[in-house]
């Protein structure tokens, strides 16, 4: 077998769940060839981030151009990126055409609330690099920020896909807004659904919410399951559903893991199968 290349830009989880160690779980996970451009190492576990130290983006852009240089990067995938002038940069290379079947995952917040973008990022991706985006995969709370709305206001599924059609606008061909943060909120919402919407499309992933404290990494998951399945020749629906399926598997087979005291990461290989 002759594996696909794919290209993951984002940030080091030192606590093994999210970031770069759950995309390149997840692109085994999926069989393709996971490279990687680094874009800050953060001192993290599952209790929360402790520290960020950003890689300059010059040095971000390098490891990217290294890479595509090199290999056929088939599709790419952005996580972290930490600073606006970072964004700029990425969007400068997706102009150029590097950055093919580009999946934008704007991660603007940690789960436990510490900032994980600088000041003025949400304006860089709404400005710059979502014109790029064969998809963006914001959670509910990057939604909201991306589109100036307070989060407390999306109060049920319409509201969400008012967010997913108002993203489009920023130019990404399609926007999935994940809703585990919308069941997060209510004690007796039992479903967790993403709204896909494309250009006159919608599709609705439901699926049933695991009650788990290791759901660390989901959001780097999904977008890098997305990724694979771009490389792979997958429409962006069904590579939505398949990276659905996959993290929901994933969550279910970790539900019961004891990894530190906080929020642990996900079963991305199958061990608890």
């Amino acid at each position: 077998m002759q594996p696909l290349t794919v290209l993951s830009i984002a940030g080091s989880d030192s606590g093994g769940g999210a970031g770069i160690q759950a995309d390149l779980r997840t692109f085994c996970a999926f069989e393709v060839h996971a490279t990687n451009a680094l874009t800050a190492v953060t001192a993290q576990n599952t209790i929360g981030v402790n520290s960020v130290q950003n890689v300059d983006p010059l040095m971000v852009a390098a490891q990217v151009l290294s890479v595509v240089d090199d290999f056929d990067v088939r599709a790419v995938k952005t996580g972290m990126l930490a600073q606006p002038a970072t964004v700029e940069k990425m969007a400068e290379l997706a102009s150029e055409g590097l950055l093919p079947h580009l999946v934008v995952d704007p991660v603007l917040v940690s789960s436990s609330g510490h900032p994980l973008m600088d000041a003025g990022g949400a304006d860089a991706y709404r400005d710059t690099l979502l014109a790029f985006a064969e998809v963006v995969t914001p959670n509910l709370r990057e939604a909201a920020m991306l589109c100036g709305v307070d989060v407390n206001d999306v109060k049920n599924h319409d509201d969400m896909l008012a967010l997913a059609h108002q993203l489009l606008g920023f130019g990404s061909t399609w926007a999935l807004v994940k809703g585990g943060h919308f069941a997060e909120r209510s004690l007796t919402e039992r479903r967790a659904p993403d709204v896909l919407v494309g250009r006159g499309e919608v599709f609705v992933f439901d699926a049933e919410r695991v009650t788990t404290t290791n759901d660390h990494g989901t959001g780097c998951s999904l977008s890098a399951a997305i990724c694979a399945g771009l490389a792979r020749g997958r429409s962006v629906p069904d590579a939505a559903r398949d990276a659905k399926s996959f993290v929901l598997a994933a969550l279910t087979s970790a539900a019961d893991w004891k990894l530190g005291r906080g929020r642990g990461p996900i079963d991305h290989l199958g061990w608890g199968a």
